[in-house]
């Protein structure tokens, strides 16, 4: 019988809107958890740089505005594009602690033009990225800044005794998209999200029952303090969010029958730690088993494309 593995949320804020600056406190996470023995960290959604917390508070579906231009342009200037090696430190931090980290960012592909994306990258323990699941639907204002992602990061990886899947956000909602997990064996499914205990505490242990999985769920902070000295119309923005209420976290984690583990957390940063025991998923798929015996493939199947979509193939 497989041993437990411990995994953690770090519930942590961004430098919002500087890729750098987070970074290095993705990073310094990463090497706190490898002392409290950690084995799968998870972040919250588009943590680097952050959350497009302005366009509902600034008119953002105004067309050809100056001011959404502007933070528009600063937000994909600070997006992580992994081909120029804004991941690398990230990388070389997980093969260091031989952990697997999942971390959402803003992706800025080298070949899709200046057009980003709400991605879940995972990190195997020796470095390598072993998926990158695009947003396949932004939510609502999202999508006046993120495009629609692909089916390409719809993988799962082995970790430890686990076999682990990532969704971003509302993607959990999508009963496909679980689908298309459970059916590669998922069972420790990590949700990632901005950050509110409302988005995480239905839902998570829902996922948990449906799929007789554990499921971590990582959410994200953000504080007025963790703006940065200098953003594009700062002033302004100060202005019109002085009310806003700002992600508080939310990061849980739930055993495969709807038990917490980690009770949803709420305006504490931290990282949130449980040891997850393999037995525990087959006890619970003893009476249901989503994707083995209470499946029926010869009436109801699931066809995925992974392809990651391109606007251009060459034929040299």
């Amino acid at each position: 019988m497989s041993t437990s593995l411990r995994v953690a949320a770090a519930q942590i804020a961004p430098v919002w809107l500087n890729r750098e600056m987070t970074l290095a406190r993705v990073i310094e996470q990463i090497d706190r958890a490898a002392v409290a023995g950690v084995e799968l960290l998870a972040f919250g959604e588009c943590l680097v740089p952050g959350y497009p917390f302005w366009l509902d508070r600034t008119d953002g579906a105004r067309f050809d505005s100056a001011l959404q231009k502007d933070l528009f342009a600063h937000y994909v200037d600070q997006a992580v594009c992994i081909e120029a090696g804004h991941l690398d430190e990230v990388f070389d931090a997980a093969r260091r602690n031989a952990m697997t980290v999942v971390l959402g960012v803003l992706e800025r592909p080298a070949d899709r033009g200046d057009s980003v994306y709400a991605s879940a990258v995972s990190i195997a323990a020796d470095g390598a990225m072993v998926a990158c699941q695009r947003k396949l639907m932004p939510t609502y204002e999202e999508r006046l800044v993120w495009a629609t992602g692909d089916g390409h990061g719809l993988r799962t990886h082995t970790v430890g005794g686990f076999t682990v899947g990532a969704l971003n956000c509302w993607e959990n909602w999508m009963p496909l998209a679980r689908a298309s997990l459970q059916g590669q064996g998922e069972d420790l499914h990590v949700a990632i999200w901005p950050g509110n205990d409302r988005l995480t505490r239905d839902i998570t242990r829902f996922m948990a029952m449906e799929g007789r999985s554990f499921v971590l769920s990582a959410g994200a902070l953000m504080r007025r303090d963790d703006w940065p000295q200098e953003l594009p119309h700062g002033e302004h923005l100060q202005q019109v969010t002085d009310d806003m209420p700002w992600a508080n976290g939310g990061s849980c984690i739930a055993a495969p029958d709807g038990r917490w583990l980690v009770e949803p957390v709420v305006d504490q940063e931290g990282l949130f730690m449980a040891d997850l025991d393999p037995r525990e998923v087959r006890r619970a798929r003893q009476n249901f088993d989503p994707s083995g015996h209470y499946s029926r493939p010869d009436v109801l199947r699931l066809q995925v494309n992974r392809r990651r979509q391109r606007g251009v193939e060459f034929k040299d």
